[in-house]
């Protein structure tokens, strides 16, 4: 944890939050080694960030005395990301992934080479969904949660959604073998889509790109689904 991310209900006024969830007791004290009277960064959901004296450390509370909470988060990338559901266990790293370098809208996506079963997944319950948003979050010091939608039909996404979504952004649909290179840091608001282990098949790639989108590839190599979420936002913002 690279920033203490408490919630509101947390804070019990402005100069003192108190914590009893054991997840972060446990990094305060094995990885921190924190001690009363240390000043750590902390920052609360949806708020500023700050600085705050730890007054106390037991086994099932920690309190911190705040020095302000003022600063803000660093800045939301201008892009939506519709990922295809990965599979599970790199579902949890790409949320990660994408909330540490500030993506703040993400969809997931079915589409043909989506396993059905990965709708399934324990993964998904909103719970897990948010445990991990907030791991991106306390990574890079940012206290805006992401929004996640799930978009089980890739043809309703595409009729219903997609031209909505277009509006005031630039498309892109990064998939192995297209025509242009992926642009380098164009900042401008972007509807991004990424495609599932193997791909996007040629009819989704078409549909995408009759919708308005552009093509886009990282080169000739194929890479895995997280690997290609941080190449392609790290190179386009």
């Amino acid at each position: 944890m690279n920033l203490i991310l408490l919630t509101p209900e947390e804070i019990r006024d402005e100069r003192l939050a108190c914590l009893r969830d054991p997840r972060r007791l446990r990094h305060l004290k094995e990885v921190h080694r924190a001690k009363v009277g240390d000043r750590l960064t902390l920052g609360v959901v949806g708020s500023g960030i700050g600085r705050g004296e730890l007054t106390l450390l037991s086994g099932d509370e920690a309190r911190f005395t705040l020095e302000g909470l003022d600063t803000p988060p660093p800045p939301a990338l201008p892009v939506h990301l519709v990922l295809a559901l990965p599979r599970p266990r790199m579902l949890a790293r790409s949320l990660e992934h994408m909330t540490a370098m500030g993506v703040k809208q993400i969809t997931l996506l079915h589409t043909r080479r989506v396993e059905k079963s990965y709708w399934q997944s324990p993964e998904l319950d909103p719970a897990k969904i948010h445990e991990h948003l907030v791991l991106g979050l306390e990574q890079a010091r940012d206290t805006q949660l992401p929004e996640v939608t799930l978009a089980k039909g890739f043809r309703p996404f595409v009729e219903e959604r997609l031209p909505t979504l277009l509006e005031g952004r630039r498309g892109l649909v990064a998939h192995p073998g297209l025509a242009q290179a992926c642009p380098t840091g164009i900042g401008t608001p972007t509807l991004l889509f990424i495609g599932p282990e193997g791909g996007f098949i040629p009819f989704e790639v078409e549909r995408l790109l009759a919708a308005g989108c552009e093509g886009i590839h990282l080169g000739p190599r194929i890479l895995r689904v997280e690997t290609a979420i941080v190449a392609l936002l790290a190179r386009l913002f």
